[in-house]
């Protein structure tokens, strides 16, 4: 049966709330994304409550959880308000504008989104509404349109839509608007992300480090791929296992300073590495990626700090789920991100390695500046 969640009444605006897909509440969910307190409520069978999606509780199994667009609605069905997470409560004022302009946003990406007339949805002015919107989401209102235009892109393209219907259909007001920001939201052109990186030319090397063997990969615009391991052959399946559709080139010599740089970092000569990035990601991991360049080197923070210094407090989870799917080895150091008690917890290149680098980080540090 499918998820009850339906259009919603006007905010305060006048403006319909778009309603949400039942997957992405349901990612919600799972994330405990306050995002979407406001927009969704899910209920759960086994217990006969219904909850905000950052409720604290104990994430439920899917196939006991039915979402709606309004706690009446999960009343309606029999369901009774958590004590918890009070989803028949009112938000905050400017929690509620903040949820106002999303739902805006969300509904009219085919137009002219200034910060004039977000502020005019919100009733805020426009300092404050930036200020409440980025510190709700973590982005500004101008980072989740482009954001949310390129979701609604790629999820047009991956329908078999061309391009240009596609970046229509998404919002873009021409091509250019498209291109100008494709490297920051896709990793790559759109017509080669949606030929899954066809025509794409990478050129990649490997070598011994500290770490055991490390493979460098990089397109024309940056590093696609970082990978440490114990076999040449592995990590050479892992990159063509990431880009199948590439055109993939061993070039020792192009990637030499490349690698010298990388290498000079495992040493702990060089702390900060700047290389640029070539990688897909979504606004979310995007988010995760930057904060992890910020830990300095030598430190750790622990998940829990990560997620609330992208403005997401209780998305521990996602944000171990942003560390894991981080290509780039080392250049976005998902390294440094430890469990609350200080054990190191899960590496996508082994704990071992992970322990090993976090010791050579710390005693690079110690030893003075590099």
């Amino acid at each position: 049966m499918m998820d009850p969640i339906g259009t919603q009444p006007p905010g305060a605006s006048g403006t319909t709330l778009e309603p949400v897909d039942p997957e992405v509440a349901w990612a919600a969910v799972l994330a405990r994304d306050a995002r979407f307190d406001g927009r969704v409520v899910y209920a759960v069978s086994t217990t006969g409550v219904f909850c905000r999606p950052s409720c604290p509780s104990r994430r439920p199994r899917r196939r006991h959880v039915t979402l709606f667009s309004r706690p009446e609605e999960a009343r309606d069905a029999g369901f009774r308000p958590c004590c918890r997470c009070t989803p028949e409560a009112e938000l905050a004022p400017a929690a509620a504008a903040v949820v106002r302009v999303q739902a805006h946003i969300d509904a009219h990406l085919d137009d002219r989104l200034t910060l004039d007339r977000l502020a005019r949805v919100a009733g805020l002015s426009p300092a404050h509404l930036q200020r409440s919107f980025k510190g709700r989401l973590g982005l500004s209102p101008h980072e989740y349109v482009r954001a949310r235009r390129a979701e609604r892109f790629k999820a047009e393209v991956r329908k078999g839509r061309t391009v240009t219907d596609a970046l229509y259909g998404a919002g873009y007001s021409s091509a250019s608007r498209l291109y100008e920001g494709a490297y920051a939201e896709l990793g790559m052109t759109p017509g080669a992300y949606r030929r899954g990186g066809k025509g794409v030319r990478i050129l990649y090397t490997v070598a011994t480090s500290a770490l055991g063997r490390l493979l460098v990969a990089a397109t024309e615009k940056g590093v696609c791929s970082v990978q440490l391991g114990d076999a040449e052959s592995v990590l050479e399946r892992g990159l063509r296992s990431q880009y199948p559709e590439a055109d993939l080139e061993r070039d020792d010599r192009s990637l030499r300073p490349t690698l010298a740089a990388i290498l000079a970092h495992l040493d702990g000569a060089v702390r900060q590495l700047d290389l640029p990035l070539d990688v897909a990601g979504t606004a979310f991991e995007w988010r995760v990626w930057k904060a992890l360049r910020e830990i300095p080197y030598g430190e750790t923070r622990s998940y829990a700090q990560v997620a609330a210094a992208v403005g997401r407090p209780g998305a521990a989870r996602a944000v171990a789920r942003a560390c894991a799917g981080n290509r780039v080895a080392l250049l976005v150091p998902c390294h440094r991100v430890v469990r609350g008690d200080g054990s190191t917890g899960g590496y996508r290149w082994g704990e071992g390695r992970k322990r090993r680098l976090l010791a050579l980080e710390k005693s690079a540090s110690e030893g003075g500046p590099g």
